[in-house]
C-alpha cells in the first residue's frame, strides 16, 4: 500500500498542512514500531501499525486549525471521527479505527455525553493492540511547527492528560508500564 498516495489525494504535497501531517505520521510510526519490538512476543502486525501510524491523522485537513494549514469546518477533536470516514471509503476499515480511536488516549460515549463533544456519540477508545500502539506512540509528537521533531517527555504527556481525568491518565499510565516505556 502506498500511504502517500492516499495522502495525496486529500493534501496538496507542496502544502503546509501536507508537510506537517507527513512529518508526524512519520515519527509516530517509528515510536510506535520501537514499541512493538518492546511487546514483540505478543505479535503485533508491524506493517499494518507502519501503514496505519502514516494515517492516523488524515482527517485533519477538515478541521478549523489554520496554525497547521488546515482550514475546513470542524473542531479539531473531530479529526478522528473524520479520518474514519475517509479511510474507510478507501476500503481500509482497520485503519479507520486507529483514525477514530487515537484521540486523547480514547474517548468514551459517556465523554461525548457528557462533555457535549462533537462527536458522534460512541466509544471510540483503542481495543486492539495495535491501536493501543499508535494511540500511545502519537501522545509523543505533536504537529506544531516550532516542536514539530521534538518527543514529548512523560511528565509533559502526563500534565496534558491529567487535564481530561484520571480514569485518562491511569490509562496513559497503565500503557507506560505495558509498552515498558522508560520514564
Amino acid at each position: 500500500m502506498d500511504v502517500l498516495k492516499i495522502i495525496e489525494k486529500y493534501y496538496e504535497p507542496d502544502s503546509k498542512a501536507y508537510y506537517l501531517l507527513v512529518h508526524h505520521s512519520k515519527l509516530v510510526a517509528k515510536k510506535a514500531l520501537q514499541i512493538a519490538e518492546r511487546v514483540k512476543e505478543l505479535s503485533p502486525d508491524f506493517k499494518f501499525i507502519e501503514e496505519a501510524s502514516m494515517l492516523h491523522d488524515i482527517g485533519i485537513f477538515m478541521t478549523y486549525s489554520p496554525k497547521i494549514d488546515c482550514h475546513g469546518i470542524h473542531p479539531y477533536i473531530s479529526h478522528g471521527y473524520l479520518g474514519r470516514e475517509i479511510l474507510e471509503k478507501e476500503g481500509l476499515l482497520q485503519h479507520a479505527l486507529v483514525s477514530e480511536r487515537h484521540v486523547g488516549v480514547g474517548i468514551t460515549a459517556k465523554d461525548i455525553k457528557l462533555n457535549k463533544f462533537p462527536l458522534p456519540e460512541r466509544d471510540m477508545q483503542p481495543l486492539t493492540l495495535e491501536e493501543k500502539i499508535i494511540c500511545f506512540a502519537d501522545k509523543f509528537y505533536s504537529k506544531k511547527e516550532h516542536s514539530l521533531e521534538r518527543e514529548e517527555s512523560v511528565p509533559e504527556i502526563r500534565d496534558a492528560i491529567a487535564k481530561f481525568g484520571d480514569d485518562k491518565l491511569k490509562q496513559f499510565d497503565e500503557w507506560l508500564i505495558f509498552f515498558k516505556e522508560p520514564f
